[in-house]
Order: C-alpha cells, then sequence, then structure tokens
C-alpha cells in the first residue's frame, strides 16, 4: 500500500469516527424536544415542578411562562388570530377556561395513566382536561391587625375591622380570584358581593399583590391563595389563613394544547404532574395534591384532599361558565364605581 493510499485512508477513517462521535454527542446531549407551559401558578409552584420533570427527562427543554389566567386567555386568543398557539400545555384555577377551550376545540383529548392515583372533582370528566391540584382559598388575615380572626364570610361584610380594608383580587385577571367569586356568589347569592362593595371592599390587581398588601398592612385581611400566603408566612410575613366552614376549592386543571409540536413531551409532562413526586412538591408550599398517598406539612393546617372534597361549595362548571363573562362585568361595573 502506496504512502499517499495510505494517509487516504487515516483520514477517511478519522471523519468517520468523528461522525460516530458527532452523532452521539447529539443523540445523549442535545434537547431533541421543546415544552412550552402557560400557566398562572407563581414561580414558588412551578419552578420546582419544571425543574424535577428536566432531571427526569433530560432530553426535553421546558419553558414556562407564568401570568394571571385573564391574560393567558387573551394571549392564546392573539395566537389563535396569528395562526397557531404557542404553547403545548396549559395549568391554571379558571376551570370554566378549560370548558370554553374544549368546546372550542383547542384541546386533545388524553387520559394519563396516572388517572387511577388521583381523586378527580370533575364529575363529567372526560380526559381533556385533568385536575393537578386543589386550590383553597380563605380569609388571610395580617396578625398585627386582627387580634379575633373572622368566624364566617359575613364577619368581611359587617365588622368595622374591615371597612374599607379587605382585599379581593380583580376576577378578570385572576382565575383563582374569578373562582371564588363564582362560589361566594352561588353560595350566598350576589347580594353578598354588594355588601363586600357597599363596606369597602378593596379590588387589588392580582393574587400576589392582593396579599402584598396585606403583608404591609394596607389592609387587615384578604381573600388569598393557599400557596401564596404560605410562602409569605414561610418568610416570616404576620400572616395567617382562615377558613370558613364554608370552604373554597378551586380545582386547576391541566390540559394538552391540540395543536402541540410535541405531543409526547406535552404527555410526559401531564404524567409527572400526577405523578408522587410532582404532587408532594405540591404540598410542601402550602397547597392541596390529588394525591392521598403525598403527606401535607401540618403547620399549614389543611385537610387532606378528600376532606377538601367533601367540605368545598358545590357549584356547576359549565353553569358557571355561562355566566362568566356576566359575573365579571357586575364585579368590574361594582368595584370601579
Amino acid at each position: 500500500m502506496g504512502r499517499k493510499t495510505l494517509l487516504t485512508l487515516i483520514a477517511a477513517f478519522s471523519t468517520f469516527a468523528l461522525l460516530i462521535a458527532g452523532c452521539g454527542n447529539s443523540a445523549n446531549n442535545a434537547k431533541e424536544h421543546k415544552l412550552v407551559i402557560y400557566t398562572s401558578m407563581k414561580d414558588t409552584l412551578i419552578g420546582s415542578i419544571v425543574e424535577g420533570f428536566k432531571k427526569e427527562h433530560p432530553n426535553i427543554e421546558v419553558e414556562y411562562q407564568t401570568a394571571g389566567a385573564g391574560k393567558l386567555m387573551n394571549k392564546i386568543a392573539e395566537e389563535r388570530r396569528n395562526g397557531k398557539i404557542q404553547a403545548d400545555v396549559i395549568w391554571t384555577s379558571e376551570v370554566p377556561d378549560f370548558y370554553q377551550m374544549k368546546e372550542d376545540g383547542l384541546l386533545a383529548e388524553y387520559r394519563p395513566q396516572a388517572f387511577k392515583d388521583i381523586l378527580n372533582p370533575f364529575p363529567d370528566y372526560d380526559g381533556f382536561f385533568t385536575a393537578a391540584r386543589l386550590g383553597t382559598l380563605g380569609i388571610v388575615i395580617n396578625t398585627d391587625k386582627v387580634a379575633a380572626p373572622p368566624v364566617s364570610w359575613e364577619d368581611l361584610a359587617s365588622k368595622e375591622l374591615y371597612k374599607n380594608s379587605f382585599g379581593i383580587a380583580d376576577p378578570a385577571l385572576s382565575g383563582t380570584a374569578f373562582m371564588s367569586i363564582a362560589l361566594l356568589k352561588k353560595q350566598f347569592g350576589w347580594g353578598y358581593v354588594e355588601r363586600l362593595h357597599k363596606h369597602g371592599a378593596v379590588k387589588c390587581e392580582g393574587s400576589s399583590q392582593v396579599i402584598e398588601r396585606t403583608v404591609s398592612g394596607e389592609l387587615a385581611a384578604c381573600l388569598g391563595v393557599d400557596y401564596i400566603a404560605a410562602s409569605k408566612i414561610d418568610g416570616g410575613a404576620h400572616l395567617a389563613m382562615v377558613y370558613p366552614k364554608e370552604m373554597i376549592v378551586v380545582p386547576s386543571p391541566i390540559a394538552i394544547f391540540k395543536s402541540t409540536d410535541d405531543m409526547d413531551a406535552a404527555k410526559a409532562f401531564v404524567e409527572y404532574m400526577l405523578g408522587k413526586e410532582a404532587q408532594q412538591k405540591i404540598a410542601d408550599v402550602g397547597t392541596i395534591p390529588v394525591r392521598t398517598d403525598v403527606k401535607i406539612p401540618e403547620k399549614y393546617r389543611l385537610p387532606q384532599p378528600q376532606d377538601a372534597l367533601k367540605m368545598g361549595i358545590r357549584v356547576d362548571y359549565s353553569e358557571v361558565l355561562q355566566h362568566k363573562n356576566d359575573t365579571i362585568k357586575k364585579f368590574t361595573e361594582l368595584f370601579d364605581k
């Protein structure tokens, strides 16, 4: 074999070896999938869950965008007008939105394998969205301003302590705020909301802002989301969460958009969300999981998932959807006077 031929063979072998190495590097290290999640959950909750999912699925790149449910629905509507929804998965607490998205043909039907291990709050469940959390809203009080916690929802509309000093997040922006107003309306009638307004209840921008204003002492109390209040309490804020007997329990559904470019990655995230690891992360921040085999820290004084479903105000979500726009309009007109 001549020297020139030998050099040619060596060069060819080296090129082949580099190609093989490159292919191996691509398979092992490159991000083969991209998953985009739209959620109304705050970073204290979604951030931990995404990190856990990425460790279990290192080949899936994950991006999440967090905003109030109202803002997310506006974003989705704009993206539809422009041709395509940019997210693969959505997870919020405004249940009627999921009924609407299903009706509009935006959601993929998917019945998770983990469904057998969770509590299902939807009697008409059909696989288009699945509860991933049982959120609660209670009365969050500033303990420096409130010595004796309220014992009923009516206290907020009648006691002098809460006059001009009780906050509610804007239901046009916050899914949990909308659902809480819908549930209180269902339980006590619209007259209760009017009494709150007459007593000086304050409309705030979002679920975080209303608690921040309670932390600062600007408000004596607010209608607050469990895990947002818990994160402030854990950080040393002088707050406490009070639950009247008529408990506000709001499921947080998760769903896959039919237009996703990576159905396998989306399904993997839903399965992870309903698995024991993610559900424990949900419990650890002070909100109720949909699994009964995880431990809720005692310091949050939350009921067990099965008890929360029994205690929660009953509502027909399809009916809530029918009256959603009217409820938000009436609330806005009332509180913007």
